[in-house]
């Protein structure tokens, strides 16, 4: 979601266009978002699925050739309306993702009796 966010934010720029934002974004997904670094190009390829099925590309994969050809087909869109997609993708989001609720922590069993000792 935040990184929907700051793509749009960054079509801004006339010189930088959609898969260079991504791109970008996924250098820097470890500082933006706390994902190690390793794991940006994940994060980058979520982002640009959920960007090509809010142009209504049926994108099975975040790594398919609909990816590719479906970025490619919206950078070549005006920026407004690449703006308007990538909000769609993060209202999209936002109503689909499971929820990232905290996990309860683990707790211990209960103490086991000491040998011998009983009631």
């Amino acid at each position: 979601m935040i990184l929907l966010d700051i793509v749009e934010d960054c079509l801004n720029d006339d010189d930088v266009s959609l898969t260079g934002v991504l791109g970008d974004a996924r250098d820097h997904a470890e500082h933006m978002l706390g994902v190690p670094s390793t794991y940006g190009v994940l994060v980058e390829a979520e982002a640009a699925a959920q960007i090509v099925q809010a142009a209504g590309v049926d994108a099975n994969s975040p790594f398919g050739l609909a990816i590719a050809q479906g970025l490619s087909g919206i950078e070549q869109l005006p920026v407004q309306q690449q703006q308007q997609l990538v909000r769609a993708a993060a209202r999209r989001y936002a109503i689909t993702a499971p929820s990232r609720s905290p996990a309860a922590p683990a707790t211990a069993p209960p103490p086991r009796p000491a040998p011998g000792r009983s009631r």
